[in-house]
């Protein structure tokens, strides 16, 4: 499988990465966090670690360490407006439950 971003979410990237003037790709992971056990984190990476995966999407270079794989497996990343809120939305097919707040979820 892949981590994949849509059309959106790779524009809001690279125009990200052209404003910062550098930047290799998008870290992708998960961390220990919030009520539901897992939360999502996301920066810009400037190298590529020599054990990211790395998986290419609508131009962008997803770079995702072995750990949190398993958690994001088959993942799509989208940039969303929603009335005046907007963000990125992960569409995860492993989440079994989330947590109230929106934070954290279980797998």
């Amino acid at each position: 499988m892949a981590i994949t971003l849509t059309e959106n979410a790779a524009k809001h990237v690279l125009n990200f990465i052209a404003k910062r003037g550098k930047g290799a790709g998008l870290r992708i992971g998960v961390r220990t966090s919030g009520c539901s056990g897992m939360a999502y984190k996301l920066e810009f990476a400037d190298e590529i670690g020599s054990d990211d995966i790395q998986f290419d999407s609508n131009g962008v270079k997803v770079l995702v360490d072995p750990k949190s794989l398993p958690y994001i497996d088959g993942m799509e990343l989208d940039y969303v407006r929603e009335g005046l809120n907007e963000g990125f939305k992960f569409n995860n097919p492993n989440v079994k439950d989330t947590c109230g707040c929106g934070e954290s979820f279980k797998v």
